[in-house]
């Protein structure tokens, strides 16, 4: 990239970085120090403020970068990250929203706690949404590295870790100083930044095709080089059974995970009532469902304008398809209108990065706080101790990831995302769902469910393709793959349902009627809620 490209795209990161510190240092000033402000924001968010937040947290780099160069490099079948994103939002509406708000008061572990044994369980589902938000910050580090590489020409390794440890670092500093309350007007903030760049590329790519739709899908399967079959299903997940169970799992990974997603369920702790919690989800559906139809159009735009062969020739995995999409529309690497739109749609995504990793980090650091080290002390921590030790793990959260993001910076965002959300779907949603509609649960079959998901799923990533065995894995050098799927929500997912019925029959303890019919009250109509 030139230097007017590089000159003008740090000038917009710049800013939005000053804004976001200037947001987070102001609520820092008038912060109570409580529990309940840092880890929901004192609830004082409307639905529509709610629903721009979750919008905010959920449209990630994988979304924004990952999706669209997916479909840019895999037509039809890149298609179906989108259509897997947004339908999981209809489980959250109906199952989750507002039964979690009436049920918990911070993490997904005061649900399940409600009517189990508090220690087993808190670290249970503890661990699991730490494991969770680790795997999914790095997909957000491996996308800001992958810009920045871009954006400094692609071949400086250095620039790219460099970039990697500034956005942990700022992660950090926005999580510790504002907590929920910054994190919340960082996502907002960014909420509409992204919006408003995807709606102006759209409008740019379908002028260029005057409109018509279909002018532009069948430019794009011409300049595949792949024909109308860039337009069926089957490119990527369509060639032996290998792949098409892949793309099962995927899809069932996708669909079921955002409803474990630790920082996802966050989100509903942080309105007055459980009616504003659901119409959070309403507010984020209409968001979140315009976002991703233009990723379609962004996705085969790119292919169309770009090119799937200049796509991969910048970025194998895709994650520069937007950028390098903007560069063109703009008029081109040397035009001024290229550089002034390519250094804005670096910024947004930027801006996606940094407010997506702060929500993540927030939540893993209050699972580490509320449920870990509250549940491992021996008597109850007081509220403004465990606000301390939730800032202090911020910083180990945030060392962990960065280092994993270097690790896994080859990889497609969207792909490492997929992984979490398999995890998320494997772990944490069949406790979730236990505890809330399984009169007869019990404290064993909450541990056992959790676990019986969890390190299966992270067993089988490890055994995949995606590790070992080829020259896209981790370690192309090293072949322990035994796993033949790059997803293992469809082994997993089954294994934390079976392991958490199976916990509850061979449990000796008797579950607490009293409590399962508190919890089901309290769940349907918010009396009690915190």
């Amino acid at each position: 990239m030139t230097g007017n490209h590089q000159t003008l795209a740090l000038l917009l990161f710049s800013a939005f970085v000053a804004v976001t510190l200037g947001i987070t240092t102001w609520v820092s000033r008038h912060r109570h120090g409580s529990a309940e402000e840092f880890y929901a924001g004192g609830r004082l968010f409307s639905p529509m403020e709610n629903g721009f937040a979750i919008a905010g947290d959920y449209m990630s780099a994988a979304s924004f970068l990952g999706i669209s160069g997916l479909i840019a490099l895999f037509g039809y079948d890149g298609m179906l990250y989108s259509v897997g994103f947004l339908v999981a939002w209809l489980v959250v509406l109906f199952l989750v929203a507002e039964l979690v708000r009436n049920c918990g008061r911070f993490t997904l572990a005061d649900v399940v706690a409600a009517r189990m044994s508090e220690r087993p369980v808190r670290i249970a589902a503890g661990t699991s949404s730490v494991t969770v938000s680790v795997l999914y910050l790095v997909a957000q580090m491996v996308g800001a590295g992958s810009l920045v590489a871009l954006l400094l020409g692609g071949t400086s390794e250095a620039a790219q870790s460099w970039t990697v440890i500034a956005v942990g670092a700022l992660m950090v500093i926005y999580v510790s100083l504002g907590g929920m309350r910054a994190t919340t007007w960082i996502q907002i903030v960014k909420a509409v930044l992204l919006l408003g760049g995807t709606v102006a590329l759209t409008v740019l790519v379908l002028v260029r095709f005057h409109g018509d739709v279909d002018q532009l899908l069948l430019t794009a399967a011409e300049r595949s080089g792949h024909g109308r079959s860039f337009l069926a299903p089957g490119l990527k997940y369509g060639g032996d059974w290998t792949a098409r169970l892949d793309f099962i799992s995927l899809g069932l990974a996708l669909v079921l995970g955002t409803a474990g997603l630790p920082h996802i369920l966050s989100r509903f702790y942080t309105v007055p009532t459980a009616r504003a919690a659901r119409r959070s989800v309403v507010w984020s559906i209409g968001l979140i469902g315009g976002f991703y139809l233009m990723t379609i159009v962004l996705g085969f735009g790119a292919a169309a304008i770009v090119g799937p062969q200049t796509v991969r020739g910048s970025n194998a995995a895709g994650n520069t398809a937007v950028p390098l999409l903007a560069l063109d529309l703009g008029g081109g690497a040397d035009s001024t209108g290229g550089t002034v739109l390519f250094a804005i749609v670096a910024a947004v995504a930027f801006a996606t990065i940094l407010a997506v990793v702060a929500g993540i980090t927030l939540a893993s650091s209050a699972s580490v706080a509320h449920d870990l080290y509250a549940s491992l002390r021996r008597r109850r921590a007081k509220p403004r101790s465990e606000v301390a030790v939730a800032r202090t793990a911020a910083v180990g959260i945030g060392v962990i990831a960065i280092a994993l993001g270097l690790l896994a910076r080859d990889l497609n965002v969207a792909f490492l995302v997929g992984l979490a959300f398999a995890v998320a779907a494997s772990a944490n949603l069949p406790v979730l769902l236990y505890s809330l509609f399984w009169r007869g649960f019990t404290t064993r079959g909450a541990v056992w469910s959790v676990y019986g998901g969890l390190i299966p799923a992270m067993a089988l990533v490890l055994l995949s393709p995606v590790v070992s065995g080829s020259p896209e894995s981790l370690f192309p050098g090293v072949d322990f793959q035994y796993f033949p799927l790059q997803n293992p929500g469809l082994v997993s997912i089954p294994l934390g349902f079976v392991a958490g019925w199976l916990g509850t029959v061979t449990s000796a303890e008797v579950a607490d009627e009293a409590k399962h019919a508190e919890t089901e009250v309290r769940s349907l109509t918010g009396a009690g809620a915190v």
